[in-house]
């Protein structure tokens, strides 16, 4: 693969134009939506809302860039901790990249915001004015019947449970999938503020705003809730985890809305085609491939991916067809941010040559005794460590 990532300082409106745009599409069809079935537009966060959590997340991650490094360069130079923060602050954090940090996580968190409303009006729009008939308005039996196709006539969820088990493996996929609940907000914080190479990290929040575009406007197209909720018999005999308790409370969420969505004052949350779990982690993997990161970053996201596939297929929030659709969203969005951002991908690497020579450059302007202290002045990739950084 041939990446040509753009090296040059961008206004806040070119690193985040599309990903907005993808966010006042949203919200448009938001506002559309709300008005034809007569429904509020709800926080999608009732306990510390998102406006709050997201910028919070954010500032945390700037704390963590900043208190360490203050801390060991204060424990080598004979200066108070309050000045070499003050120095570090500056020289890591000008305007520029305050404003591209809180820039980037304002046009998420609105695509972020739209996206949970426009998945809960989903039940609405298919239910033919009867909103209570909408549990039976979806696309299940379509899904299951290609599952058996793609499996030579078996379940593939039966086909986990017997060949994995119905005891360790229930617990190992609980927990990749609260894992990945985690890990992209927390992703999205690392492409906000610990990377210094913006068109990366304009470039995965670029496209992870496509996933949930694209994503919203599936789920509108081909509603379907999911085989543990159209087969519950399927997965009756696994045992009591904490994603077993989530799914049983997001059902519950469903029918009360479903039931009075004025009343309820909450989100309904069940959308199954297509998994956005599989696509956003696809999404994660060729970025970090394309950016270059170190070896062990790349395994380990392509090793996650393998078990969010297997993990939602075997607890059945996804038919096996849900994570093929996840995939080619999440591939084709990572093709769709690179041009919208400015980035290229070709058939060889050369990032690695293109950050190098950044790097080198940069290394070159720092003052000396700022470099005889660390890299601090140096690009860093989205980990914190040299740009470019595979070994």
């Amino acid at each position: 693969m041939q990446v040509q990532v753009r090296t040059t300082s961008r206004s806040l409106g070119e690193d985040f134009r599309y990903a907005w745009l993808a966010g006042l599409l949203m919200a448009a069809a938001t506002l559309l939506i709300a008005w034809l079935e007569d429904l509020p537009i709800r926080d999608p966060d009732s306990l510390i809302p998102g406006y709050i959590r997201f910028p919070a997340i954010v500032l945390g991650a700037i704390s963590v860039d900043i208190v360490p490094r203050a801390l060991w360069r204060a424990r080598r130079a004979p200066r108070t901790l309050w000045t070499v923060t003050r120095e570090i602050t500056r020289d890591r954090w000008p305007a520029s990249h305050w404003r591209f940090a809180l820039g980037g996580v304002m046009a998420w968190y609105l695509c972020y915001a739209t996206f949970r409303n426009l998945k809960s009006f989903v039940p609405f729009v298919h239910a033919e004015g009867d909103p209570l008939s909408a549990t039976d308005n979806v696309y299940d039996t379509q899904m299951a019947n290609l599952d058996k196709v793609l499996w030579l006539g078996h379940d593939p969820a039966k086909v986990l449970h017997d060949l994995l088990g119905t005891g360790f493996a229930a617990e190992l996929f609980s927990a990749v999938y609260i894992i990945w609940i985690v890990l992209v907000p927390v992703s999205i914080a690392i492409a906000l503020v610990w990377t210094r190479h913006t068109a990366a990290g304009s470039w995965y929040v670029t496209a992870v705003a496509f996933d949930w575009a694209l994503g919203a406007a599936i789920y509108l197209l081909f509603p379907s809730v999911g085989p543990i909720y159209s087969d519950p018999e399927t997965f009756a005999g696994l045992p009591e985890t904490y994603v077993s308790k989530l799914q049983e409370s997001m059902w519950d969420d469903r029918l009360a809305v479903v039931g009075d969505y004025v009343g309820s004052g909450t989100l309904q949350t069940i959308a199954a085609f297509a998994s956005l779990h599989v696509g956003i982690m696809v999404t994660i993997c060729l970025i970090v491939e394309y950016v270059g990161l170190a070896r062990w970053i790349r395994v380990t996201s392509w090793v996650f991916l393998v078990l969010t596939v297997f993990a939602t297929v075997y607890l059945g929030w996804h038919f096996f067809v849900d994570a093929i659709a996840g995939a080619v969203l999440g591939a084709g969005t990572v093709w769709l941010a690179a041009m919208a951002t400015g980035n290229r991908v070709g058939l060889r690497p050369r990032l690695r040559r293109v950050e190098a020579r950044e790097a080198s450059l940069v290394a070159q302007a720092a003052p000396a005794d700022h470099l005889s202290e660390g890299q601090d002045q140096a690009p860093h990739s989205p980990t914190g460590g040299a740009a470019g950084g595979r070994p």
